[in-house]
């Protein structure tokens, strides 16, 4: 597949965007360029490799889920605009 002048325009178009026409060439011979390189990709033998999700191998980061002490209730209600009865007071919603 080729990139076209017009379809570099017809995208700038779509994106509101305007460009000289010295842009123009250059987006399309870079795209072009791209295209170029993801053809030689498509030309390799993938046959026998494993498809991954992450290129690097993914470990867990969640720490162990333990028991710890908590801010008491007190001070969790300390600086609430309105509390009653230990619990944090709200407007009705419905």
């Amino acid at each position: 597949m080729k990139i076209s002048r017009e379809d570099v325009q017809h995208v700038a178009k779509l994106a509101r965007l305007s460009f000289s026409k010295e842009d123009i060439e250059l987006f399309t011979n870079q795209l072009n360029q791209i295209l170029t390189y993801m053809d030689k990709l498509n030309e390799l033998d993938t046959a026998h490799v494993e498809p991954t999700h992450h290129a690097l191998a993914i470990t867990n980061a969640f720490r162990e889920d333990a028991i710890r002490p908590s801010v008491s209730n007190e001070k969790s209600l300390a600086n609430a605009p309105a509390k009653a009865d230990g619990s944090f007071t709200v407007p009705r919603i419905i």
